[in-house]
């Protein structure tokens, strides 16, 4: 991965989490945050 690729994927993200805060106001970090967190215990099962 090159950094201009790192550089605009880093800012897509960006741009999805603003427009979700700013604009539709969908709470899309505590989604993701409560998926990853779900992610995490399934993960701890298995180790």
């Amino acid at each position: 991965m090159t950094n201009t690729i790192a550089f605009w994927l880093a800012f897509l993200i960006a741009a999805i989490f603003a427009a979700d805060y700013f604009y539709f106001d969908w709470d899309l970090h505590i989604v993701l945050g409560r998926y990853i967190l779900r992610i995490i215990e399934w993960v701890a099962f298995w180790r």
